[in-house]
C-alpha cells in the first residue's frame, strides 16, 4: 500500500519517527508520500525525506491557511523550491474556508497559480478543499486553470459532488479515516467514485481512524482504511491494496 497523503516530518513524530515508519512498513505500507505545508515545513520535509531514502516521496505547494497578506512573496519562493527540488506532485493546495475567509480571494489566486505551474511542469495537483466546493468548482469551471490531473485529498463529499467533479476532470479521491467513523456516512460517495479512482491516505497526525479516532494518527493505520473500503465496494481487501497503489503510482508516478 501507499500512503498518498501524510505528515510524519511534523513535531508530532520527532520522538518517534523512525518506529513509526517500522510499523508502518510492517503494516504493509511500501511509501508514503508527504505534502509541504508552507514555507516553515520545508525543512522538516525534506530532512524526513533523506531520513528514509527510497521510501518517501515529496509535493511542494503552499497551503490554504497559509495564504496571507504576503502571499504573493510566499508563492514565488515556493516556486523557486519546487523548480529546484526533486517533487511527484505540487500540493497541497487549494482553498479553506472552514477557519477564516479573510484571505478568500488570494487563496483562490493562490490555488490558481500553483494549478498552473503543475500543468506547465506535467505534474499532478494534491487538492485540499475544505468548506469551498462551491467555490472550487467555479474556479475549475472558470477558465483560469489549465485541465490538470490530481487527487482531492481528504474527500468527504457527496456521490453527486463527485458526479459534479467528474464533469469537470479525470479526478482521484484520497480515502482517510474518516470512512471508519459511524456518523461519516461515506459508503454512497465511496461506491461512486469505485476502486479504479480512489487513494488510501492518513493525513497523519490527524484524523485517525476508529478505534483511534482522536489519537495520533500514523501511517500504519492505513490497512484499517483498505478494510473499510473492501466492505464498502465488496470486494477483498488484496483488491483495494493493490489497486490503489497501481492508482497511486499512475497518478504520482514511480518515482
Amino acid at each position: 500500500m501507499i500512503d498518498t497523503h501524510t505528515h510524519i516530518y511534523l513535531e508530532e513524530f520527532d520522538e518517534d519517527r523512525a518506529e513509526v515508519v517500522r510499523r508502518a512498513r510492517e503494516a504493509g505500507v511500501e511509501r508514503v508520500i508527504l505534502p509541504n505545508v508552507d514555507l516553515d515545513t520545508v525543512e522538516a520535509m525534506r530532512a524526513t525525506h533523506e531520513l528514509f531514502p527510497g521510501y518517501c516521496r515529496m509535493a511542494m505547494g503552499l497551503h490554504p491557511t497559509s495564504v496571507e497578506a504576503d502571499y504573493r512573496e510566499r508563492l514565488g519562493r515556493t516556486k523557486e523550491l519546487l523548480l529546484a527540488g526533486n517533487y511527484c506532485a505540487v500540493g497541497e493546495i487549494g482553498l479553506d474556508l472552514y477557519w477564516d475567509k479573510t484571505y478568500a480571494r488570494e487563496q483562490e489566486e493562490a490555488f490558481v497559480e500553483q494549478a498552473n505551474w503543475a500543468v506547465e511542469l506535467d505534474l499532478p495537483v494534491i487538492i485540499h478543499c475544505r468548506d469551498a466546493f462551491d467555490e472550487i468548482v467555479a474556479l475549475l469551471r472558470s477558465g483560469r486553470v489549465a485541465p490538470f490531473r490530481g487527487v482531492f485529498h481528504s474527500f468527504t463529499g457527496t456521490a453527486g459532488e463527485v458526479r459534479a467533479l467528474r464533469a469537470l476532470g479525470d479526478y482521484y479521491f484520497g480515502i482517510n479515516g474518516i470512512v471508519t467513523f459511524k456518523n461519516a456516512h461515506l459508503e454512497d460517495m465511496v461506491r461512486e467514485v469505485g476502486i479504479d479512482r480512489l487513494l488510501l491516505e492518513t493525513d497523519a497526525p490527524y484524523l485517525a481512524p476508529v478505534p483511534y479516532r482522536g489519537k495520533r494518527n500514523e501511517p500504519s493505520y492505513l490497512p484499517r482504511m483498505a478494510r473499510r473500503i473492501a466492505d464498502i465496494l465488496e470486494i477483498s481487501l488484496d483488491e483495494v491494496e493493490s489497486v490503489t497503489t497501481a492508482n497511486a503510482l499512475r497518478l504520482f508516478g514511480e518515482g
